[in-house]
């Protein structure tokens, strides 16, 4: 029987960024519960920043996503975990833990994977699946006028990590997620890009862009028109985030803020810095961090950045609208300081990447609404 008091434990982390920052709660759990054990976290390399001086982990051990299980699996051999906690869903997740020779592997239990797992954890009570609607359904609900049921706080996806951590003694109720940046590291990605030590202007956060696709994206114009209103109330400096593929939209962006913020400031004011700067393909994950800590406010689209903001402390303006802020929204349910919009339409969320009708959830969110919810979360910060 496996020992109930492990020393030497192994998480296998998830594989992408927003869902890694849901797991965090999950893991301060788990450091909670086992304070002598050791434990260690196998992430893809490309998350590796975000986990560097976590409280809840020991150590990090990287992956390329195109690596082979049996590969990573035999290069945990030599580690001699004694417990492994696999927080994915997938079959090649646990097929790994197999391959390690790990005593105790617990994870969820799911087809063509239990073989592998010791522990393999029903699902939790009062889950709700993503279901992705068809069009056929959509029209459906539109023509019906169908009220929107939501799900209850305990739905949201920080709860299915938690209730797993449970099986291995730790205690369920949720935390806010919770990452780690230094202020010598807010310092060193200031000095890399020229942002000045201080000034009396705030910098504020953009990020238009959502890697799962444009179901997810506020439409362009109006995060340009929102973010020129915000500047003309209060005197602000911006930061515009994304992916390298983001970079003509960020550009475009820029141009536009740029032009309207002409005459507004002093260069002192803006300690000689402009008053956008566009990072989109610029930075790694951990200065992409370090920036998002240095934000009074983002206003971002449901994505990887929003959870990372949020669990920095950063307050956080979100339109949404194919997906839930019941399930995957920022920071702990319910957290006053951050401010989640969306319109009142029959088909959202519909968990689709592009919207096959009119886009009405996001259209339905007007540059006012967010304007006014941006406006309020500064004055909660």
């Amino acid at each position: 029987m496996p020992s109930s008091n492990p020393e030497n434990i192994l998480v296998r982390g998830v594989n992408w960024l927003g869902d890694a920052v849901m797991t965090t709660p999950a893991l301060l759990r788990l450091r909670e519960a086992h304070p002598g054990a050791r434990i260690t976290l196998l992430t893809p390399g490309k998350l590796k920043d975000i986990w560097l001086g976590h409280p809840a982990v020991d150590a990090v051990k990287t992956f390329k996503l195109e690596a082979s299980p049996f590969g990573i699996g035999r290069g945990l051999r030599r580690e001699n975990f004694d417990l492994a906690v696999v927080l994915p869903n997938s079959p090649r997740s646990a097929l790994e833990m197999w391959i390690a020779g790990i005593a105790r592997r617990v994870g969820y239990a799911q087809p063509w994977r239990n073989m592998f797992l010791t522990d393999a954890i029903p699902p939790r009570p009062g889950a709700v699946v993503m279901h992705k609607r068809s069009v056929a359904e959509i029209n459906r609900l539109n023509q019906q006028g169908a009220a929107n049921i939501r799900p209850p706080a305990s739905a949201h996806h920080l709860h299915h990590y938690l209730h797993l951590i449970a099986a291995v003694g730790g205690k369920a109720e949720p935390l806010s997620p919770q990452l780690v940046v230094m202020e010598s590291a807010v310092a060193q990605f200031t000095a890399k890009f020229n942002l000045g030590a201080s000034s009396t202007v705030p910098w504020f956060g953009l990020n238009p862009g959502a890697e799962y696709g444009p179901a997810k994206r506020w439409p362009e114009e109006r995060f340009i028109e929102a973010a020129i209103q915000i500047q003309r109330r209060v005197k602000c400096r911006w930061l515009i985030f994304g992916l390298a593929s983001d970079g003509e939209l960020a550009a475009r962006m820029a141009a536009k803020i740029s032009q309207a913020a002409e005459g507004q400031f002093s260069s002192e004011e803006l300690n000689n810095t402009p008053a956008v700067t566009n990072l989109a393909g610029a930075t790694s994950l951990g200065e992409l961090c370090a920036a998002l800590r240095l934000c009074r406010v983002l206003l971002t689209n449901d994505s990887g950045p929003m959870h990372v903001a949020a669990a920095l402390g950063t307050p956080v303006v979100v339109p949404f609208g194919s997906t839930s802020p019941e399930l995957t929204g920022p920071g702990l349910p319910g957290e006053a300081r951050h401010q989640l919009l969306r319109a009142n339409v029959s088909c959202s969320p519909c968990f689709l990447r592009e919207c096959p009708i009119d886009f009405r959830c996001m259209n339905g969110i007007s540059v006012e609404q967010l304007v006014t919810a941006f406006l309020a979360s500064i004055h909660c910060h």
